[in-house]
């Protein structure tokens, strides 16, 4: 009698199209399976796989730090010079920033994700747009501070490592917004440290971390950071052919912007010492090119290879290799490029700075001279 009644049963759930309905209560009717088994109620769902060591770390320091990542658009306004209407015509562009000071909305990012901005938004990680407005920024870094109008009391901040503990083979992770998708994270080594680069703006930029985490447009002005979640550097370059990751990016350490931040802060401007002069990279050295008149260089009596020259027709410069000072040594340091005589003259500070001139090339008569930096 029993079974006749699920026999009945399974034809009306047939009718109405339940066909594995009807056999699943058929089969539990009957006996033949339990009401608690994988047939009856789908597979259970599989234990959660077990996570090494290193990736729980990258899930942890992701969790930590991914909120204070920001996404930067900007909006320039371009227009053709050949366009006879000169229209102006709006480009956009984006990067990341990071949120290094909550209470006070400051964020700091690569100056030249913002250069030439007319209008910059900030996106934070609840999706909600801010304005902000430029605190400074120093083209030696290419960084820039920029601080939030009314920031939410939700902010996160990521705080400050040593760069100078790092070391060749240390892993290191990335969060940005390449091609605009938020608050991507990749992970690497250090490659090498102290690498030089030349700027978007040609400037070149020394001192940085190189890394083979993924670094694409949209992650300049993001984090790198260390295996603790401390911000180590700024992500500020990559070396490819094609404009994306070719696995060769860098960073400016954070120890060069904990250098200059307080004072950026406070004025809007970073002062560094400067000679007066614009240096030429020659096969013989590092010539002295021009100098600033009444700069310390010009003070100094530094002869440079091009000299102002005035007539009654003509006004100019003259050229004289022959008379013209090869920088040989900075404060008895042999210099080969301009780079070594820029870099020594910025760690000199405002101190004076010895130098040994050789006149007209390596071969020239030597002599040392004593310039006193001006800062600017």
């Amino acid at each position: 009698m029993r079974n006749t009644k699920n026999f009945r049963l399974f034809i009306h759930l047939l009718a109405a199209g339940g066909v594995i309905a009807g056999l699943v209560l058929l089969s539990v009717k009957a006996g033949f399976i339990s009401p608690k088994s994988e047939l009856a109620y789908g597979e259970p769902p599989l234990p959660r796989a077990r996570r090494t060591l290193e990736e729980q770390q990258n899930i942890d320091v992701y969790k930590k730090t991914n909120e204070a990542v920001v996404f930067i658009s900007t909006i320039t306004l371009t227009y053709d010079p050949f366009d006879m209407f000169m229209e102006i015509k709006p480009r956009k562009g984006s990067g990341s920033g990071i949120i290094i000071d909550a209470q006070k909305g400051l964020i700091i990012t690569n100056l030249h994700v913002i250069q030439n901005a007319h209008k910059i938004e900030i996106v934070l990680a609840d999706k909600q747009s801010y304005n902000a407005r430029l605190v400074g920024y120093d083209k030696a870094y290419d960084l820039v501070v920029l601080q939030l109008h009314n920031p939410p009391d939700s902010l996160t901040a990521i705080p400050f490592g040593d760069s100078s503990q790092l070391e060749v083979g240390q892993r290191v992770l990335a969060i940005g917004n390449p091609f605009g998708l938020h608050r991507t994270l990749t992970t690497g080594i250090i490659s090498s440290l102290n690498r030089t680069v030349r700027s978007p703006d040609g400037r070149l930029l020394h001192g940085l971390i190189q890394t083979d985490a993924a670094i694409n447009p949209g992650n300049s002005g993001g984090p790198l950071l260390d295996s603790e979640g401390r911000l180590i550097g700024i992500n500020t370059a990559i070396l490819s052919q094609s404009g994306d990751s070719a696995g060769i990016g860098f960073a400016v350490p954070i120890n060069r912007i904990k250098e200059v931040l307080p004072e950026l802060v406070a004025t809007g401007k970073v002062l560094r010492p400067t000679l007066g002069w614009i240096l030429a990279d020659t096969n013989q050295g590092p010539m002295v090119w021009r100098v600033i008149p009444g700069g310390p260089a010009d003070k100094a009596m530094i002869a440079p290879v091009e000299r102002a020259s005035s007539g009654v027709f003509l006004r100019g410069y003259v050229r004289d290799f022959d008379r013209a000072d090869l920088v040989y040594k900075v404060n008895g340091k042999r210099v080969k490029n301009k780079s070594e005589v820029e870099s020594l003259v910025i760690e000199n500070g405002a101190r004076e700075l010895e130098l040994t001139l050789r006149r007209g090339g390596i071969r020239g008569a030597e002599r040392v001279v004593t310039v006193k930096p001006q800062l600017q």
